[in-house]
């Protein structure tokens, strides 16, 4: 199990690799993120933890990149992050209308390469939450909470 702490520490972890090379350093206050990560989480257990460092097409111009987590309750938290923004949805596995994991390829025009993916979409009324994995690292972080979110969301009957 991980704490709010924990998550703050990966989160700014990745805050400081989300920067590309032509990019402007993200501008982010740390003691005030690691207060709303607190504040968001109030004293939860975190059983899974996936960052996005590059954020799925759909969210805020605002935001850099955004964490998912899921509490050992089976409560989801997303939080968009950016240099002066801070967005979190929260919805209980019980809540999603469809799970969605997509295992493809896209075309990288930059390095005029097909690359593999993995994409898990969370689907609740209009919105969607997405963990994405771009590489091969990144895979197991999205499997396991493709296991746990539809164990949490159809669990199997005896």
């Amino acid at each position: 199990m991980l704490t709010a702490t924990d998550v703050f520490e990966q989160t700014r972890d990745a805050a400081l690799r989300a920067t590309g090379p032509d990019e402007r350093a993200l501008q982010i206050d740390y003691p005030a993120l690691a207060t709303k990560i607190e504040g968001a989480l109030a004293g939860r257990k975190i059983q899974l933890l996936h960052i996005n460092e590059f954020l799925p097409e759909g969210y805020e111009d605002q935001g850099r990149f955004n964490v998912v987590v899921m509490t050992s309750g089976n409560v989801l938290f997303d939080m968009v992050i950016g240099d002066s923004y801070f967005r979190y949805d929260i919805f209980s596995c019980c809540d999603l209308d469809k799970i969605q994991l997509i295992d493809g390829t896209w075309d990288n025009k930059e390095k005029r390469t097909e690359e593999s993916f993995l994409s898990l979409r969370l689907m609740h009324g209009d919105e969607a939450h997405i963990l994405l994995a771009l590489n091969d690292e990144q895979r197991p972080a999205v499997l396991s909470f493709a296991e746990k979110v539809s164990h949490g969301r159809h669990p199997e009957k005896a």
